[in-house]
C-alpha cells in the first residue's frame, strides 16, 4: 500500500513537471518550413513590466521547450534574422504545441509600402499638437528591416518639442521607437521592422501656436495623398488642398494634398480628444478598462494607447464610410 502511494506521488510529480513546461514549434512563414536556431524567450507580465524568465534555441526541427510556466499572462518572443516576433499566452491558454511564426528579413521594402498617411492637428491653449500616422501594409512574406538606414523617415519642424514615435506591429501593441537624425535638416529616421500584415507608426510632437498660424509638412512616401484631419471649429487653407467627406459620426474636417511639401494655414481652436473630468488636460482620450502589459511608464502608455485607439478607430470609420462625392477646392489655386 505504501509503495503504491509512493508510486502515485511520483507520477503526480512527473505530471506536474510536464505541465510546468511550455513547448512548441517555430515556423518560418517565408519558407514554409520549421525554423532552427531561433531564440525563444519567455516573459512573465508583471505590474513592473515584462520579466525575462528563460531563453532557449529551437532545434533542427524547429522544436523548443521552456521549463517554466508561470501563472498569469505570459509573453513568448521569438527572435530570428534580426527581428523579434511576440506571441501572447493569456491565462488558461494552452502551453503545449504552441506555434511561433517568424520571417526572413530584408533591408529593402520588398512588398511593404505606406498605404495611408494622416496628420491630426489639435490647436489649443497656445500650442499645436501634431499626431502623424503612417499605415504600412506588407502583403509579402518578408519583413522589411533596416536598422542602420531606418524603415521610415519623417519631418518635424525645427520648433517641434517632445517628439515621440510609437510602432504597432500586426496584432501587437504600441512600442516606443527612438527617432534619429536622417542627415537632412529636421528629418528623422526610425528603426521599426515592417512585418507581413499591417503596421502603424505614430509620430507625436507639439509646437507653439497662435491662431491663425502656419504648419510646414513633408511627405516622403508615394502611394496616396496625405490626409490632414482637424477637429470641429478648425479650418485649413493652402494651395492644392482638397476637402474630403468625413467618416460617419466624426465631428471635424478632412483635407488632402498630394504635394511632397506643403504649407497650410490653421485657424481656430479645438481638440480631437476630450479632457477627463477633473483630470490633467494632457491625459485625454478613451479610457482603458482592462490591464495591459506595461511596456514603458504608465502615463506615456495611457497617452499613446488612447490616441492609438482614436486614430485606428478613425481609420476604420474612414475606410468604411467613404462616399463618392465631388471634391471641393480650398484655399488658393496655383
Amino acid at each position: 500500500m505504501e509503495a503504491a502511494l509512493v508510486h502515485s506521488t511520483f507520477l503526480l510529480c512527473l505530471a506536474s513537471i510536464a505541465s510546468a513546461a511550455i513547448d512548441g514549434t517555430v515556423t518560418n512563414r517565408t519558407t514554409g518550413k520549421p525554423q532552427p536556431a531561433a531564440t525563444i524567450t519567455l516573459y512573465k507580465i508583471t505590474q513592473n513590466g515584462p520579466e525575462s524568465l528563460e531563453s532557449v534555441k529551437s532545434d533542427a526541427a524547429g522544436k523548443f521547450t521552456i521549463n517554466q510556466n508561470p501563472s498569469g499572462p505570459r509573453l513568448l518572443q521569438a527572435a530570428y534574422d534580426g527581428v523579434t516576433y511576440a506571441h501572447m499566452l493569456p491565462p488558461g491558454a494552452p502551453s503545449t504545441g504552441v506555434t511561433l511564426d517568424v520571417y526572413n528579413s530584408s533591408r529593402k521594402p520588398e512588398a511593404a509600402q505606406v498605404t495611408q498617411h494622416m496628420v491630426f492637428f489639435e490647436p489649443n491653449a497656445g500650442k499645436l499638437t501634431v499626431d502623424e500616422m503612417f499605415v504600412w501594409n506588407n502583403s509579402g512574406k518578408i519583413t522589411f528591416n533596416d536598422p542602420d538606414g531606418g524603415t521610415l523617415r519623417f519631418y518635424a519642424p525645427a520648433e517641434s518639442k517632445g517628439i515621440q514615435v510609437n510602432c504597432t506591429a500586426p496584432g501587437g501593441m504600441p512600442i516606443r521607437s527612438a527617432p534619429r537624425p536622417a542627415g537632412q535638416p529636421d528629418v528623422f529616421k526610425i528603426d521599426c521592422p515592417i512585418k507581413p500584415g499591417e503596421t502603424t507608426i505614430e509620430v507625436n510632437y507639439t509646437q507653439p501656436f497662435n491662431s491663425p498660424g502656419t504648419f510646414d509638412g513633408k511627405a516622403f512616401y508615394k502611394g496616396g495623398p496625405t490626409s490632414l484631419i482637424v477637429p470641429e471649429g478648425v479650418q485649413l487653407k493652402g494651395e492644392g488642398l482638397e476637402v474630403r467627406p468625413p467618416p460617419p459620426q466624426f465631428k471635424g474636417s478632412i483635407y488632402q494634398t498630394t504635394a511632397a511639401s506643403y504649407k497650410v494655414e490653421i485657424e481656430g481652436s479645438g481638440v480631437l480628444r476630450q479632457p477627463q473630468a477633473g483630470g490633467d488636460s494632457e491625459q485625454s482620450g478613451p479610457q482603458i478598462s482592462f490591464v495591459l502589459p506595461k511596456l514603458y511608464d504608465k502615463v506615456t502608455w495611457v497617452l499613446v494607447l488612447s490616441f492609438s485607439i482614436l486614430a485606428l478607430g478613425f481609420v476604420l470609420l474612414y475606410r468604411a464610410g467613404q462616399p463618392a462625392v465631388p471634391v471641393k477646392k480650398s484655399g488658393k489655386k496655383k
